[in-house]
């Protein structure tokens, strides 16, 4: 195996493959992998949609601050400021 074969940048060793491998071949329980959580969580019943913000430099520091000083993150901050009263 080549010393480019990686995953994240850390490489992959021949006996970590061949573990992979006996796995596969026993078989997998679809339920326990379904169960495992892959992802973010969900934020309620409703399917949510990733959107892109552009933000100056300024607008980023501001939004950090304020998420700092609330304990929140940003993405909870821009929820609060779009949740009408």
């Amino acid at each position: 195996m080549g010393d480019r074969e990686t995953i994240n940048g850390v490489p992959v060793a021949e006996e970590q493959i061949d573990t992979w491998a006996q796995e596969a071949e026993v078989g997998y329980d679809v339920e326990t992998l379904k169960r495992r959580g892959r992802g973010r969580p969900g934020r309620g019943s409703e399917p949510s949609q990733v959107i892109a913000l552009r933000l100056t430099a300024k607008e980023i520091a501001d939004l950090d601050a304020r998420a700092e000083h609330e304990g929140k993150t940003r993405s909870e901050v821009i929820r609060d400021a779009l949740t009408v009263a």
